[in-house]
């Protein structure tokens, strides 16, 4: 499966990033035409997110979610969320998903949600993330939780923690982000993360099997 980021950032809140790093260019932006282009390249999967600091809201999410929904319907799989505040101050802690937000994302659209991993944002324990993917579950949604705070780049032992806590909540899909080195974990903590969830025999499975079976 190929899946790609959108983000779902509000124009007025982009302008302030103007001329930085986060500069939003059109082409990231979850609209329904970029959504479309990427359907039509073989994209399978669409995660509407955002990166630090980019401004993306909850609402932002909900409205882009309805735009691509009503405009590609089953022809690809949407996941929506975020696994930090992405600079909302108002989103931070336990307000950067609540039951609402999930909600709203299902009815929108969604199906999948993406939930900050158990660990990695202050405030979220692995008890409040259960509970969001219980109740994800319940709308029939599935659930990703995400470590996307640069701990992918933390001792592995910080890792098998964090991955442990993940599979406690009961989450469908596992994610580790990219700033260990540049671009991507570090190798050592991917595998380390794997065996703490599913041991080194069916890790080392995954590893050697090839793509086209």
């Amino acid at each position: 499966m190929i899946g790609i980021n959108l983000e779902p950032v509000e124009d007025s809140a982009a302008a302030e990033n103007a001329g930085t790093l986060w500069e939003m260019t059109p082409g990231r932006k979850a609209t329904a035409e970029n959504a479309g282009t990427a359907c039509e390249m073989g994209v399978q999967l669409l995660v509407l997110t955002g990166n630090p600091g980019n401004r993306v809201s909850n609402k932002a999410i909900t409205d882009s979610l309805k735009a691509i929904s009503g405009a590609l319907g089953d022809k690809i799989i949407l996941a929506a969320g975020k696994m930090h505040a992405s600079g909302i101050l108002s989103e931070g802690g336990e307000r950067i998903i609540t039951k609402e937000d999930i909600q709203s994302f299902v009815e929108a659209g969604a199906d999948i949600i993406l939930l900050p991993a158990p660990g990695t944002v202050p405030g979220i324990t692995m008890e409040y993330v259960r509970e969001l993917v219980s109740f994800a579950h319940g709308l029939g949604a599935l659930t990703i939780t995400a470590v996307g705070t640069s701990q992918e780049g933390a001792d592995t032992a910080t890792i098998k923690q964090i991955a442990l806590l993940c599979k406690m909540t009961g989450t469908d899909i596992h994610h580790i982000g990219d700033s260990g080195y540049p671009g991507m974990a570090v190798p050592e903590n991917i595998m380390a993360y794997s065996i703490a969830v599913r041991g080194v025999r069916h890790t080392y499975h995954r590893m050697a099997l090839s793509v086209n079976r």
